[in-house]
């Protein structure tokens, strides 16, 4: 896992301690399964932070190996438009690891991570 690099100080700021709780929480979900960006907030300990999760998602350097394509809207809906770079390619990803898409959703009863 290719982690983005931490901040240079001697002491990690709030934020960085938020990436990283953020980052570690998202390494963990395994191939086959997808958490919503709300789920994955409450589950590294931010609390409601879903849209600060998206942006902070968008912002993962190219070649990221954390599996930014399984975190997913509400209700399994698919929040990168079809026909854009990252769209397709989050989709192509999750058909790749047996992941069904239907009508730009997820079956979240199926493929929804349920950490222990």
């Amino acid at each position: 896992m290719t982690m983005p690099p931490a901040s240079s100080e001697s002491e990690p700021s709030s934020a960085q301690l938020r990436r990283d709780a953020l980052y570690l929480t998202l390494a963990q979900i395994p191939a086959g399964c997808v958490t919503s960006y709300g789920e994955l907030a409450q589950l590294a300990g931010l609390g409601r932070a879903a849209r600060w999760v998206g942006r902070t998602l968008s912002q993962l350097p190219q070649g990221s190996s954390l599996p930014w394509h399984r975190v997913i809207g509400a209700g399994g809906r698919l929040s990168l438009p079809a026909g854009t770079a990252s769209g397709d390619e989050q989709r192509a990803r999750l058909r790749a690891e047996g992941i069904t898409i239907r009508n730009n959703r997820v079956d979240m009863q199926r493929h929804r991570w349920r950490p222990m």
